[in-house]
């Protein structure tokens, strides 16, 4: 009898995101995310599960239709459904929302995938810099 060894599935890629700091001042956006690929069903998962404790369960996810593939209207991810919603966002075309019931709102900035490396990292900075124009960083 031969006996196969299970084969490893790969490492996931890692998470390319960044959460805006703690602050007093309000911002319209609380980070940016920059997925590898437009499979939302694919990247959401590794997204959900590295976003803060204190955000509670993400249970409905928003994005903008046109920027990701087809996809059903909700998914399990760590055992939750959470539904999705694909939308014409013309006011912010580029953002994922997050909705958790009693916690909150949050808004990510999507860096597309096909960035590269160095504009995403111009781009990510950007976004986060209390220091630029805006309450978004001016992106």
């Amino acid at each position: 009898m031969i006996a196969a060894t299970p084969a490893t599935p790969p490492p996931l890629p890692l998470l390319r995101l960044r959460l805006t700091p703690r602050g007093v001042l309000p911002r319209r956006i609380d980070g940016v995310w920059w997925p590898h690929s437009r499979d939302l069903l694919a990247q959401l998962p590794q997204l959900l599960a590295a976003l803060p404790t204190a955000w509670g369960d993400i249970v409905s996810v928003t994005v903008n239709g046109a920027a990701w593939s087809a996809g059903p209207g909700r998914m399990l991810v760590a055992n939750q459904v959470v539904h999705l919603h694909k939308a014409a966002a013309r006011h912010a075309p580029d953002t994922v929302v997050l909705l958790s019931p009693g916690h909150g709102r949050w808004d990510l900035l999507v860096v597309p995938p096909d960035t590269t490396e160095e504009a995403a990292a111009t781009l990510m900075a950007a976004a986060l810099d209390d220091r630029a124009p805006g309450t978004d960083g001016g992106v």
